[in-house]
């Protein structure tokens, strides 16, 4: 017995359009395989905590490639010795100390000084804050020089002044940027001036960089809370977990 056969659907068209359409349908199938890989990745970044756009990672200059993590960033805990030089605020004989490695253009530093400050005013004098310089000068042309003009700001009594100036005012950091907010703060603009031309606080910054390095660090902002790097602007709860757990030692 004969089947009788029914008409396909492409009978009759044209050799080039079944064949344009056969392409549509397998760039559709692709796109939707690849929309889904990609889905899947952002859940598991979000269950694995991770944030995006938290750290303004890059190859800090003159450095060597980084071979994966750094021992820092794997949960080992890093040596700080603290002296009279370094910039502290909280308290004098803190338990607990923060030390950060930040950069004055990079836009997350300038996200996370907020929740510094809050945890420098809820914990009161059980914890310190030793700040750092840390300059990618390889993506922020402008961070070496403003690190510097911290430090002339320093020579008169006002780091902590110029520190929130600048991270007020990122996307004016020339040089005569620097010397007007100089102005602005009440320092003396001749020494100050003088100090930001001559270039005689750039071993100061160059120093706190090699620092980081040593200890590990990839991008900024970077804080050690006693010692274990917690990377990049986390939630303020982050940092608390990690303030709280180093008290309880």
């Amino acid at each position: 017995m004969e089947q009788s056969s029914r008409p396909s659907m492409l009978d009759g068209m044209h050799p080039k359009v079944v064949l344009f359409g056969g392409f549509l349908v397998a760039f559709s199938g692709l796109s939707l395989i690849a929309n889904i890989i990609l889905g899947v990745s952002v859940v598991k970044l979000l269950k694995s905590g991770g944030r995006i756009g938290t750290v303004a990672v890059a190859q800090p200059s003159g450095a060597q490639p980084a071979d994966g993590p750094s021992p820092a960033e794997q949960g080992v805990p890093q040596s700080f010795t603290i002296d009279k030089d370094d910039h502290i605020r909280g308290g004098k004989n803190a338990k607990v100390t923060l030390v950060e490695f930040s950069d004055f253009q990079c836009p997350f530093c300038s996200q996370h000084a907020p929740t510094i400050d809050r945890l420098l005013a809820d914990y009161g004098d059980k914890i310190r804050l030793v700040y750092k310089h840390f300059p990618l000068s390889n993506i922020h042309p402008n961070a070496q020089k403003a690190g510097e003009a911290a430090e002339c700001a320093n020579e008169q009594g006002k780091f902590w002044e110029m520190h929130d100036k600048l991270f007020e005012n990122q996307q004016a950091l020339t040089n005569e940027d620097l010397k007007r907010y100089a102005t602005t703060i009440g320092l003396n603009a001749g020494k100050f001036n003088d100090c930001l031309d001559s270039g005689k606080m750039a071993s100061k910054v160059s120093d706190d960089y090699q620092e980081g390095l040593k200890k590990g660090v990839q991008g900024t902002p970077a804080t050690f809370v006693d010692g274990v790097l917690v990377s990049g602007a986390q939630p303020y709860e982050n940092f608390k977990a990690a303030i709280d757990a180093a008290l309880q030692k």
